[in-house]
């Protein structure tokens, strides 16, 4: 596999625009400071064209990107700036001026396109090439990072690695649907195009109200984070991101599916399992009514015992499983649905291996956490999170299960004009060894679930999920 970078451009928000020519800038909130040295977040979308020759994309796919990537900054101005911490602020902020850019990489790669693209078993490092590298040091980071990579006569590809300080998973999806219209219209030579509201993003902090003061929990949190594990002792204000965090070595890169069939079956495992354990009387984690049996809930659980039975984990192991939960719709008062930024929190619960993995009733009491941890979120979205940063950096490697991505996102719908991605990758979860969730490519209300597991692993992690729905 060979892969080529035929430039690395800078491309400025509507070159000289009214608007692109003030500074700008945008503070960071205490749901960003949670989140600030974590490892960026990596996706790359595959689009399938047959036609697609050297001249089509350098004279038609990289202009049209490039405009309608100017464009679409105009509106996200954050993105072409920089995160920094100057020394008279208490806290890093989001600095736009005049002639800041976003970087774009253009590549082409004579790499086995329908392969990459697929669900099949693949070295992590194969996707590497494409993922552009996000710049980050001490003192400034930058909040993302684009490339374009040509498969020529197959189709192409666009990877985006974003800062998860600046943006969280909506926030993200946001910029590349709002991208993917502008560009769409553009093909249609609707110029110039007007961004529908509900991808317009919303960057009004002031609806973030910090009652409790946790951006100064955070940003101490952080500064003795980089004291005393990170050994930065002469720069509490470090920002320079964190690669691996909980990342498996040596892993491969494999996407399973539930149906709506699969998930029906499931549920009716869960309430199957339920029925016994209340006859039984067994001492199980109590849930009050209604029990969470969302797909997100049973994707989880069912992924997560397949996870620990295949890497054969000791039974007596303590297992952390952690998720992240938009609160948007949550705060009061709530935050609109396009807000720019992070406004999620984080949900963690423990509980030996052989809860997880015990043969009758393992399903059901995992469940059964995962919905009691969702009823917290319910009772005070922000209950507990001064406790998530230290106890992120406590547990022992290897025995932490945590998700990235949604369904709820539809990554499938971001459509440049070429139409709908035939693959969608959270490629970062080699990093960071979560599992990784969107919508199934189909459209037929199913889940798309993404893994970075060992080579035997997961072949054994295979067997277990195909047997299990059998």
């Amino acid at each position: 596999m060979s892969t080529q970078i035929l430039e690395v451009c800078q491309v400025a928000p509507g070159d000289k625009s009214p608007e692109s020519a003030a500074e700008f800038s945008l503070p960071l909130t205490f749901f960003d400071t949670l989140w600030f040295q974590v490892p960026p977040v990596e996706r790359i979308f595959f689009y399938q064209i047959t036609e697609l020759n050297p001249a089509y994309f350098t004279s038609i796919v990289v202009p049209k990107l490039k405009q309608s990537l100017s464009q679409t900054l105009l509106h996200f101005l954050p993105l072409a700036g920089r995160l920094t911490w100057p020394t008279d602020s208490p806290k890093p902020i989001i600095i736009y001026t005049p002639n800041d850019t976003v970087s774009l990489s253009v590549a082409e790669s004579n790499a086995d396109f329908d392969f990459l693209s697929s669900n099949g078993v693949k070295e992590a490092a194969e996707l590497r090439p494409f993922i552009p590298q996000l710049p980050s040091s001490d003192t400034v980071s930058s909040p993302i990072a684009l490339q374009v990579t040509a498969f020529p006569d197959k189709g192409f590809c666009i990877a985006v690695n974003s800062h998860h300080a600046i943006l969280d998973g909506r926030s993200t999806t946001l910029f590349i649907k709002a991208w993917a219209y502008i560009c769409k219209q553009l093909l249609k030579e609707q110029n110039p195009p007007i961004l529908p509201p509900e991808l317009a993003p919303f960057l009004d902090r002031t609806v973030i109200k910090d009652v409790a003061r946790l951006q100064t929990v955070f940003l101490n949190q952080w500064a003795e984070v980089n004291r005393s594990m990170l050994g930065n002792e002469s720069n509490p204000r470090c920002l320079k991101l964190r690669q691996n965090i909980f990342a498996p070595q040596n892993v491969v890169r494999s996407t399973f599916q539930l149906n709506r069939d699969d998930i029906k079956r499931l549920r009716e495992k869960v309430l199957s399992q339920l029925e016994a354990i209340n006859k039984e009387e067994t001492d199980v984690v109590k849930s009050t009514p209604p029990i969470h049996l969302s797909s997100f809930v049973l994707t989880c659980a069912y992924t997560s015992i397949c996870m620990l039975k295949a890497r054969q984990e000791d039974g007596n192991t303590r297992i952390y499983f952690g998720f992240t939960a938009d609160v948007r719709k949550r705060l009061d008062p709530p935050v609109p649905n396009n807000y720019f930024g992070n406004c999620v929190t984080g949900k963690f619960f423990a509980a030996e291996a052989t809860i997880f993995m015990e043969e009758n009733y393992g399903l059901a009491k995992t469940v059964l956490r995962i919905s009691n941890a969702i009823k917290e979120l319910e009772r005070g979205p922000l209950d507990g999170m001064e406790k998530m940063l230290p106890l992120f950096f406590t547990i022992k490697p290897g025995n932490c299960i945590t998700v990235a991505g949604s369904t709820q996102f539809q990554v499938y719908s971001c459509d440049f004009g070429w139409g709908r991605p035939k693959k969608v990758d959270i490629t970062s979860i080699d990093k960071t060894g979560a599992i990784a969730l969107s919508e199934a490519s189909d459209g037929l209300g199913g889940v798309e679930i993404g893994l970075a597991l060992k080579r035997h692993e997961t072949e054994a992690f295979t067997s277990l999920f195909v047997k299990g729905l059998a």
